[in-house]
Order: C-alpha cells, then structure tokens, then sequence
C-alpha cells in the first residue's frame, strides 16, 4: 500500500506544481497589462506616446461675404446696390483641424478642405510651441494639402502598411475634434477600399468606427504600434457627428500626393484619354465574362493614348497592366497613379475576341 502511495504521489505533486506555474505566469501576464487569451494589450500608452507629438492643432482665418437675400438676386436690386455702392458686409470666419508632420523639414499632410481658402494658418504643436504655416501644394480631387512651418526638433510620425491592413485590426484616431485640444479615439478597421461616396474624385479609403467628429480631419489613423495608416479625412453621418463610420485616406496614396505637391506644387496624374462605364451583368453574360469586372469605353480623346493604342469606343477594358480593373474605380486609380512617360498594358474585350494593346500614358489634362 505504501509503494502504492509513493508511486501515485509523485505524479499529483508535479501536475499541483506545474498549474502553480501556469497560474503565476497568468497573473504576470495581466499585471503587465496582457491578457493571454487574446493577447491584445489592455493599453494602447505606448502607441500614442509613439505617435501624439506628430500631430498638431490646425486653426485658419479666411474673410467672407455675409449671404445676402434672395431678393436681392433680382437684377433690379442689384442694380440699386451697384449704384449706391452698397458692398456686402464681411467676417471673419475661424475654422479648426488637424495635421500630421511627416518629417523633420516640417511637412505637415493635412485635408484640402481644412486649409482651402485660408488666409492664416496657425499650428499648434503637441509640445505647446506655435507657429504659422505656408501652403506648399493643395489637391482638391484627393482632399490633400501639404503644409510647412519653420521650427526645429520636430517629432515626425512613423509609417506604418496600409496594404498589410486587415479588417478588424486595431486603430487609432488621434485629431482636434470641435477644438477640445488633442484627443485620442480606439476603434476597429471596419473595411479597406471603400469608393462611390462622391467625397472625392479619387477614392480608396480605409473605414473605420474609431471616432472621428469635426476637428479630426487631417489628422492620423495610427495602428497598434503607433504607426501611420491614414490621414482622417471624412464622416459619413446624417446628423453631422461620428456614428461608427470614419474614413481615412491611405498614407500610401496621401504620401504619393504629397512628393508631387513638394516637388511640383501640384499632383501629376497619368491620363489614358477614354471615358467609361461599367460593365452591366446582361453584357458580361453576352461577351462570357465573369459578374464585376470591366468597363465600357464609351468615348475616346482624339490622339491621346487610348487613341493611339487604338482603342475604339465599345471596347471593354478588363485588366491593366494585369491587374483587374473591377467596375473602374480599381482601374481609375492604376492610371492616376501611373507616372506620364511610363508604358501600360490594357487586356482588351472587342466583340468575341480578347487582344493586348500597350500605350504611353499621357498628362492628364488641367
């Protein structure tokens, strides 16, 4: 009986010692902040005192003319206000938002519409510092802007990829929303390459339900680690405030704009020269096509590079440069982001046939 024991012993006083061990490492875990069960981290400290002294306060000045009456579009009334030399009356109207310094120089990326007009541009720095900003560059088809102040030891944010971005990772929003001074949101990725909502001409954004309210645009969608995904850039909400849906422009495609408005004061945009509609699921069907990709050239420049490539209205465009185009968006965006001089490759639908065509993108016309 007693070898019985010993024999039994040994293994229950290994299995007590080994989940005393287990027990101890747990608690460890949540003392550091980490619950291993999901090993995501109960604060997020770290990310934003990574990437809070990169983003600033943005305040502008613009004059602007009061409204006047309806009445006083009519030509008579006009008419009486030219001659007795009655000028509308003027204010000042102030407006707020949100930057991101993207280096040491003092390139701050920021939206169209926040600094669009402005007159003054006061940057308030996480560090209490002030300084007033020039416009670099300003392009209104992708809501960017370029800003520059002149200070020194600037905290620049580090670039994270958005390309690596998976729905359902952790983000955070970092902005000036209604003025409140800095403030720091948590959300979610709720869906990548969203487009259609007419905010722009040239749209991929990143949703998120991370809040984002009136302030925060131009400021920064950062990841876990505190590393820039996006430039905050819309609400989309019927009562004006943040109701789970933020959207953020990719700092793949704000970084690419922003070189272009430092070095050329504008963006430079490849330009194929054809108008288009998407591909109906009825003519898919008829020229054996898969539902959802491909559209319909329904007009072609005269002698630009669809022209040149001969390209003929009803062609249908499936793939450039072999990636598919989808219903145009996709496409859109792979010819804006080719540089003018650079050569393409279009799979082509005409009638019953498949066939290549090659072309020099051109400069998209002003």
């Amino acid at each position: 009986m007693n070898k019985l024991f010993r024999f039994l012993s040994w293994p229950i006083l290994c299995g007590v010692l080994a989940a005393f061990i287990i027990l101890q490492y747990l608690n460890n875990d949540r003392v550091h902040g980490y619950n291993t069960a999901t090993t995501t981290p109960n604060s997020y400290a770290q990310s934003v005192k990574i990437a809070a002294p990169a983003v600033v306060n943005i305040y502008t000045k613009k004059t602007v003319k009061q409204k006047l009456p309806p009445l006083f579009n009519d030509p008579f009334f006009k008419h009486f206000l030219e001659r007795n030399n009655i000028r509308q009356k003027e204010r000042v109207q102030q407006s707020l938002g949100s930057g991101v310094i993207m280096n040491e120089q003092g390139f701050i990326l920021t939206n169209h519409h926040v600094i669009n007009g402005a007159e003054e541009i006061l940057i308030l720095l996480h560090d209490g510092r002030e300084a007033l900003a020039n416009i670099v560059g300003s392009d209104p088809d992708t809501d960017l802007a370029v800003l520059k102040i002149e200070l020194d030891d600037l905290a620049f944010i580090h670039l994270g990829d958005p390309a690596q971005a998976q729905v359902g990772d952790v983000v955070l929003a970092i902005g000036n929303p209604y003025g409140f001074g800095q403030t720091v949101t948590q959300g979610i990725i709720s869906a990548t390459g969203r487009y259609g909502l007419q905010l722009s001409t040239y749209e991929n954004y990143i949703q998120t339900d991370a809040a984002i309210n009136p302030g925060n645009s131009g400021g920064a969608l950062v990841d876990a680690q505190g590393r820039l995904l996006g430039i905050n850039s819309a609400i989309y909400s019927r009562s004006g405030g943040s109701q789970g849906i933020g959207l953020a422009i990719p700092i793949d495609l704000a970084l690419r704009i922003a070189e272009d408005l430092i070095q050329y004061g504008k963006a430079i945009r490849g330009w194929l020269g054809v108008e288009v509609q998407p591909l109906t699921a009825m003519a898919a069907q008829n020229h054996k096509l898969p539902p959802g990709n491909g559209v319909v050239v329904t007009a072609v420049a005269s002698n630009g590079p669809a022209d040149q490539a001969m390209i003929q209205t009803g062609d249908i465009i499936i793939a450039i440069n072999d990636k598919d185009i989808g219903d145009g968006n996709i496409g859109m965006n792979l010819i804006a982001a080719t540089r003018p001089g650079e050569q393409v490759s279009i799979d082509l639908v005409r009638g019953r046939n498949h066939f290549n065509v090659t072309t020099i993108i051109g400069s998209r016309p002003e």
